[in-house]
Formats: structure tokens, sequence, C-alpha cells
């Protein structure tokens, strides 16, 4: 997802340096980037590194490090933070790690396995979601590890599909969701599972005639999370957009842009932060020939 944002600086241009102060003040201040609330949050940390990253921006690796060791082993964390705080351990560099802390956030996702397999946050939950699944493989891998039982965790997936042929994070849906059904794509394949036939004819039907994903059929807007993992999907499933298509999302990635230096979520979007701006270089990059 990296390497594609990279070539968004091809649209970017001018405006990379205002992308790169953005993310950069915070970093370089505090080791660490703010959540909606300006608190720092090492989710939004991993999205600001990684926008970083991109921009081929560096970064103050010994400030970010000292920021992650506060969060010792993850233990008091919730689901969605212990993967990000490996994710960012692995883009600062697994060489800097402590002695025994990969195996402990390892052990630590794993805690989050449900019965089927897969993995997802909620407790009251007893299955996984596309999301769940997301997170725990992108974490494992980015501490060069694959998860046990890749058989069981594929299965839970299928056990996602909705009605309409996609994939919800909820079993038996009536119909799919944008970004679980995105999600899935990129897991199956990963994990050496084909997705099966007609998955890109359905999120193609997710297009905005305005620009844009939908994040569910029959929703009132696009949203640039849905964009951006639709795309990803697309391409992973080797389907050229549409040239109909290619202006229009384009123009509604223009749209959300501001000037600051970052993307909004969605038309309605009044904030600017480190997770939508990745989102937006992906997208961006994926339009960029």
């Amino acid at each position: 997802m990296i390497e594609v944002a990279r070539r968004a600086t091809r649209h970017l241009a001018d405006a990379t340096p205002r992308v790169r102060e953005r993310l950069l003040q915070p970093i370089a201040t505090q080791g660490s980037a703010p959540d909606r609330n300006g608190h720092p949050d090492l989710y939004y940390t991993l999205f600001a590194l990684a926008s970083l990253d991109a921009l081929d921006a560096p970064w103050p690796r010994d400030a970010v490090r000292a920021f992650l060791l506060g969060f010792e082993q993850g233990s008091h964390l919730d689901f969605i933070h212990v993967g990000a705080l490996a994710r960012c351990w692995a883009l600062v560099g697994k060489d800097t790690m402590p002695p025994s802390l990969a195996p402990a956030l390892l052990d630590r996702i794993e805690s989050f396995r449900k019965p089927d397999g897969g993995y997802d946050g909620d407790p009251t939950l007893n299955h996984g979601t596309a999301y769940g699944a997301f997170v725990a493989l992108g974490a494992c891998q980015d501490l060069d590890h694959s998860p046990p039982r890749l058989l069981d965790l594929g299965r839970s997936l299928h056990s996602l599909r909705s009605r309409d042929g996609a994939w919800n994070n909820f079993p038996n849906a009536p119909a799919g969701a944008t970004n679980a059904t995105a999600g899935a794509v990129v897991l199956l394949q990963h994990i050496g599972l084909h997705p099966g036939p007609g998955i890109g004819d359905w999120l193609l039907a997710q297009a905005h005639p305005q620009g844009g994903f939908l994040p569910v059929p029959g929703a009132p807007i696009p949203d640039l999370l849905s964009t951006a993992t639709a795309l990803h999907a697309l391409a992973a499933l080797g389907r050229r957009l549409p040239n109909r298509l290619h202006e229009p999302c384009l123009d509604f990635l223009d749209s959300l842009w501001s000037g600051e230096g970052g993307f909004h979520g969605h038309w309605a979007d009044d904030h600017l932060d480190a997770e939508y701006t990745f989102y937006g270089l992906l997208a961006l990059g994926h339009l960029t020939a």
C-alpha cells in the first residue's frame, strides 16, 4: 500500500511539501500523531508514518521509538491499538525493538482470535470480521510472522459472504460492504485463496456517478476510505478502472483535498487527520498511470 501511495506525488506536485509538513510537525514535537481530539494516538501515528514514508519524508525515529516504548508490550491496549503498535515498530525498525517484544505482541494479537478462526476486538462477537482479519494479518506480517491456522482464517472469511455475493463484517448479511469486501479480497489473495468470480463487478457497481465509491449499496454519498479500498482491491484483482470512472474519481479526491495539506473523509467531514490523508495518497496512487 505504501508503494502505491508513493505515486501520489505525481498528482500532488507542488502541494507535496504541505502534506509532509502537516504530518511531520506533531511527529517532530511529540513523537506521535494526534487523533481527532488532538490526543497522541498509536492508530493515527501508524498512518502518519506510512504517509511520510510514501512521501519520502524523513521522520525522527528516536522520538517515535520513545513514544512506542511507553506502551511496553501492549497488554492494556485494545485490538486495534495492539495492531497499530506492532506496525509502528515495524516502521521504526524491528531491529530496535526490545527483546521478547515481538513474541509478546504476536501473543496479544492471537488472544483476539475467535472460535471460527477469525479475529475481532469486540468481546461480544463469537465470530471474526473482515476488518479484524485485516488488522491481525497486517500486524503479523509486519513482524515477519504468519498467523497460525490460516485455513481457519480463510473459512472465517468465507462465512462472512453476504447474500449478494460480496462480504460484510457479519454472517448472512443481505448485502455486502465495500470495505469488508475489499479487505476480504486482499486477505484471501494473501493466504492463497481466490475470492471467486463477480467480485470486481460488485465493487465497480459501488462507484458513484460523481466519483468515488459508496460504503454500501444505496448509500447517499461516497467516502474516501471506501474509494481507496475499492481501488486497491480492484488492482489486486487485476481489474482496470473503466475510463468513464477515472476522471470522476480524481474529481472526487480533489473535492476532499484541503490546501492545508490533507484530505477529508467525505463531503460532510470537517476534519483532517493522518488516516484519511494516507487513504487519499493510496487512492491517488491507484489513479496515477
